[in-house]
């Protein structure tokens, strides 16, 4: 099986200890479903606030084989989505996790110094900026909001340090904050995996879900053989509407597709980009970037294949369908990288929710099984803030985790397939034949705004 560029450098570094599939039947307190962020999270914040409880986490291919160990690595936080989160979950917990989550970007940083997790991760900064002259101006009313509210650690950019922060002299009008960076997240996985381990949490990767059993205690069974539980966890991201047909409505899943390049340390230090900050320009689907420790330069772009019935695609495993235009995007951006070779090209499904935000739920008459998806292409960060609240309603916390409005499950749903699926590639085709007018300095059609309207409450892809 050929592995995602992130994954197979990982392995060839460390493979881990061997975490063999799960046979026969086995007695825990909590199974954790899923080996990637969500699920390590979840299982390292509940080991160590009770050391006492087992803990098993069950996944069907290898820990980071999924979304974790595939994405771009940009350290982002959810401060440039203040107005649509507060909408969301109303203006005090937008303001509460706004700064959760730029915290949470010291906090990773700071766990994986303390154990040793070396993920290169780089605390580089996040800019945005505009790449055609309709984007600008897009970020102004959040920053007005930010700073009305006192919650602004973002710098304006003038042109000349915009150039120097992207890397880019296609970027403008941008934004800076010190609260992001970046990581590599197949390393970061397998730090979170090797400190799990540690702990006395029991891995069993190559072991799926069969079935789940409701009850008490839950029964599920894997490949060979079943688990008992107290409590479960599903952290599945974009299996879990497979796993759970009631939530089959609550997400659509479309590819995040990257490339990235030999190394070049010596351009990446010639375009300012050696500190590892992570990079967007401001279109709906974005084009995001970020430099390696060893001066590669990945860039990827959101938006591109969607799956009908949410059926998870043989495409998300393999090298990107859309090299050639990444290609273009990369010499669009960098020509100064015209004569790079492309080392690799990957593909990753992006759970993304109606409202752009990951929801928290339990299963209906079901309070012990709990669930967390829907990150929308944006979740290194955000994922261990999911797993704060996902452990403190293992726990039985009373606090403004379990109380937060991110714990209900989806607040709304899609339409129903083919319904779907064809309004997604409509709204798609739109917003694609928008960008490509603007980048063009043309006039938008008409249709094509009203179209692309459509999916702002979501957010952005990447």
């Amino acid at each position: 099986m050929q592995r995602p560029f992130w994954l197979a450098e990982a392995l060839a570094i460390h493979p881990g200890e061997a975490c063999p599939p799960l046979q026969g039947e086995s007695h825990t307190d909590l199974c954790i479903v899923g080996g990637g962020f969500t699920g390590l999270w979840t299982a390292i914040l509940t080991k160590q606030a009770r050391p006492d409880l087992r803990i098993v986490i069950i996944e069907q291919d290898i820990c980071g084989g999924g979304a974790s160990g595939r994405n771009g690595g940009c350290l982002l936080t959810w401060s440039t989505k203040y107005p649509s989160l507060a909408d969301h979950v109303g203006a005090a917990e937008a303001r509460r996790l706004i700064s959760a989550s730029e915290q949470a970007v010291f906090d990773i940083a700071q766990f994986c110094a303390r154990h040793q997790i070396d993920a290169e991760l780089r605390l580089g900064g996040a800019i945005y900026a505009a790449s055609n002259p309709a984007q600008t101006g897009r970020l102004d009313e959040v920053m007005a909001s930010l700073s009305r509210l006192d919650l602004s650690h973002w710098q304006a950019l003038d042109d000349a340090r915009c150039h120097q922060l992207t890397g880019s002299t296609r970027l403008h009008q941008g934004w800076y904050s010190a609260a992001a960076g970046s990581v590599q997240p197949a390393k970061l996985v397998r730090g979170l995996r090797r400190v799990a381990l540690a702990m006395g949490i029991r891995i069993h990767e190559h072991t799926p879900l069969r079935r789940l059993h409701r009850g008490d205690p839950i029964r599920l069974e894997i490949g060979q053989g079943q688990i008992t539980a107290r409590q479960v966890v599903l952290a599945v991201n974009a299996h879990l509407p497979n796993l759970v047909p009631g939530l089959a409505r609550s997400m659509v899943l479309v590819s995040s597709d990257m490339i990235i390049t030999e190394p070049v340390p010596d351009l990446i230090t010639k375009l300012g980009l050696q500190h590892g900050q992570s990079v967007c320009d401001l279109r709906t689907f974005v084009h995001y970037w970020r430099s390696t420790a060893d001066g590669r330069l990945m860039l990827g772009k959101g938006g591109n294949r969607i799956a009908f019935g949410n059926r998870y695609l043989a495409a998300f495993d393999q090298p990107s369908q859309y090299q050639h235009p990444l290609r273009q995007r990369l010499h669009h951006f960098f020509p100064e990288l015209a004569h790079t070779t492309v080392a690799a090209s990957w593909t990753g499904a992006s759970d993304r929710s109606v409202s752009g935000f990951p929801f928290f739920g339990h299963l209906p008459d079901q309070p012990n099984v709990l669930y967390g998806a829907g990150y929308s292409g944006n979740g290194v960060v955000q994922s261990y803030l999911g797993g704060t609240l996902l452990s403190a309603r293992l726990l039985g916390l009373d606090n403004a985790w379990t109380r937060s409005p991110l714990f209900g499950g989806p607040i709304r749903q899609y339409p129903p397939e083919p319904i779907r699926w064809a309004g997604a590639m409509l709204i798609r085709q739109a917003i694609r034949r928008k960008e490509r007018a603007e980048d063009r300095q043309h006039p938008v059609a008409w249709l094509d705004e009203r179209l692309s309207r459509l999916a702002a409450s979501a957010g952005k892809s990447g």
